[in-house]
């Protein structure tokens, strides 16, 4: 079997299963209380220092377009991109005044240089073994300068043994997905990008708050615990090692 035939049938079973999930998926992480975490401890950090009026963003792995919201409030010209229909439905008729493209990452409709920046945010890791094709493409469609910035769960956490277990028998997960190895991301990319910030954390209110849908958690209980659960992990996150942290949040700029 070749390679590009392997590739086509991960990315398949990426689509089905996104199509499956997506509705179950879209009211755990489209509520008010993920909008917070995802405000507070992603975007917040993720976009510091990156001036967005007026430049052109793609939203890449866009699912319903959490990420694109943010970006618009900060003026920014916004395109989706997902490899579901579903998703990509939702997306479009949620952000009327954004493009959305049904297609991979591994092949993004875009010419060279055609955006600013480029944002991922828990999609890198469904792309896996083929993280380094899908970098490739993003720095094809990046201008010189332009910034990838990603947040992913991140493969030098202690936990990742208990995340691959779990990877493999629930049903949100494809059998390809890893959380990304983010060292060996940078040095195959070191002569291509200039790594400018880099932040280790999740804990307690990444789990319980962002990803109540893996816990099966019900969403109507979520707004009486998650302040509590976000204060908490805003006061420890500063002494948490990458070791214990479950994600990490990088910006890289193309050089």
């Amino acid at each position: 079997m070749s390679r590009q035939h392997d590739t086509g049938s991960r990315e398949e079973q990426q689509r089905l299963i996104t199509n499956r999930i997506f509705s179950e998926y879209d009211l755990h992480y489209g509520d008010v209380s993920s909008g917070e975490y995802r405000r507070r401890f992603i975007y917040e950090p993720l976009f510091e220092k990156i001036p967005l009026e007026g430049k052109r963003v793609l939203d890449a792995m866009c699912g319903g377009g959490y990420t694109t919201g943010y970006l618009l409030s900060k003026g920014a010209v916004v395109d989706g991109l997902d490899i579901s229909d579903t998703a990509v439905k939702t997306y479009a008729d949620r952000w009327k005044e954004s493009r959305v493209l049904c297609s991979s990452i591994l092949d993004i409709p875009a010419p060279d240089g055609e955006y600013d920046c480029v944002a991922i945010v828990g999609g890198l890791h469904h792309a896996h073994p083929d993280t380094l094709r899908a970098i490739d493409e993003i720095y094809r469609i990046l201008k010189p300068g332009g910034y990838f910035c990603f947040y992913e769960p991140h493969n030098r956490s202690v936990f990742d043994k208990v995340r691959r277990i779990w990877y493999k028998r629930d049903r949100f997960f494809a059998e390809n997905e890893a959380a990304i190895d983010l060292e060996a991301l940078k040095a195959g990319n070191a002569h291509r990008f200039e790594f400018i910030r880099e932040e280790y954390g999740g804990s307690l209110a990444y789990l319980f708050v962002l990803n109540s849908a893996i816990l099966r958690v019900p969403g109507r209980l979520k707004p009486f615990y998650s302040p509590l659960f976000m204060g908490i992990e805003s006061l420890v996150a500063p002494f948490v090692p990458r070791s214990l942290s479950l994600t990490v949040l990088s910006q890289w700029k193309k050089r």
